[in-house]
């Protein structure tokens, strides 16, 4: 069961590395500068990664728990801005992912 926990995360973090790249080629001039930037295929081929482990993870554990805990998203998505965009991190941010991400933990607990 371990196991199927590790590649959500793992998942999680293919799908936020994903945005980082898609991220990048946004910032293409015209649609065919954005056409040739590989920024765009590398961050589609994560994206297409990201929901085969997603398909796979729902094989072994329920929808309710796997929907919810994809949220941890928001927090490599939160360091990759941090450390890849320079983006300011501020406490308010920081609050909001943290209420996310309980929500979701709390949406996700079997009782």
């Amino acid at each position: 069961m371990v196991i199927y926990f590790a590649i959500l995360i793992i998942m999680t973090l293919v799908g936020s590395v994903a945005s980082f790249f898609l991220k990048k080629a946004s910032s293409s001039g015209t649609i065919l500068d954005f056409i040739k930037n590989k920024n765009i295929y590398i961050g589609g081929t994560l994206y297409l990664l990201s929901a085969l482990l997603n398909i796979y993870i729902l094989k072994f554990l329920d929808y309710s728990v796997v929907l919810p805990l994809t949220s941890i998203t928001y927090i490599w998505t939160l360091i990759l801005s941090y450390k890849l965009l320079h983006e300011k991190i501020s406490k308010k941010k920081i609050l909001g992912v943290a209420f996310i991400v309980l929500g979701a933990v709390l949406v996700g607990i079997k009782v």
